[in-house]
């Protein structure tokens, strides 16, 4: 088994303040798609963005992540079980789940024995789903900004597993049967403060502070401001989502 990568448990709390939302189109989609909507799994669920979304069409949700202190942040719900658990190693019994997800967390699994574990979980004809996001878009004025912070600072700072959310989850082999996924992507309105507080979650941040003595952020803030305007100004931030969607097919004992 492969160890544990836990790059946000430091930064938990801050975390669930400034991560984004997922468009609720993409529960309305899988909510269609499931034979039941009695059971998810939401796997890797971080501080449950996507866990309470998915309890506004399923009877029960049941939240795991590897990360203690991310499940000690994360929004309670009254259908939703929270439980540390590596993604390996579900703790639900078979063929239980009609629906499996994971939101932006796929890349940090030892995704063979994941997918194994997934088909244990699921009833014989439910779905599993994962998505990512990629980095974001403001506009024609900030966004050679935020190109600057990933070329002249943060780019090297990924982690390796980075590169498989760079190509949309697209070179992971995936053994289900395909579901074709809309199109969607993620929004949100925030001022030039939330923003930069959502970049300083980002692990390479983390890493090239502790690497290099200082927070890159710090060292764009006039180039920030220039392009953004008056900080308090709020602007539509936009990230797109690749989405894959598989049927899985009879449980394994």
């Amino acid at each position: 088994m492969s160890a544990f990568k836990d790059h946000f448990s430091g930064h938990a709390s801050d975390y669930r303040t400034f991560r984004p939302t997922y468009p609720p189109e993409l529960f309305t989609f899988l909510a269609s798609v499931v034979p039941a909507h009695d059971l998810v799994w939401d796997c890797g669920t971080g501080n449950g963005q996507a866990a309470v979304i998915l309890a506004e069409h399923f009877s029960r949700v049941f939240a795991t992540d590897a990360s203690t202190e991310q499940v000690k942040n994360a929004t309670p719900h009254p259908n939703v079980e929270y439980a540390v658990a590596p993604a390996e190693q579900c703790p639900l019994p078979n063929a239980r789940a009609d629906l499996v997800t994971v939101a932006q967390a796929l890349h940090w699994f030892d995704i063979d024995r994941f997918f194994a574990a997934v088909c244990r979980v699921c009833k014989p004809g439910g779905v599993v789903a994962v998505w990512s996001y990629d980095l974001h878009s403001v506009n024609a004025d900030v966004d050679p900004v935020l190109d600057r912070l990933q070329s002249e600072f943060v780019g090297p700072y990924w982690p390796p597993e980075r590169a498989l959310v760079d190509a949309g989850y697209r070179t992971i082999p995936f053994p289900f049967t395909e579901i074709p996924a809309p199109r969607l992507e993620m929004t949100a309105s925030w001022d030039l403060p939330t923003l930069v507080g959502y970049m300083n979650t980002w692990s390479a941040t983390k890493r090239f502070e502790k690497a290099n003595g200082f927070n890159p952020l710090d060292r764009l803030s006039e180039a920030f401001t220039a392009a953004w305007g008056e900080p308090a100004t709020v602007r539509t931030v936009r990230w797109k989502l690749a989405i894959r969607v598989g049927r899985v097919g009879n449980s394994q004992s």
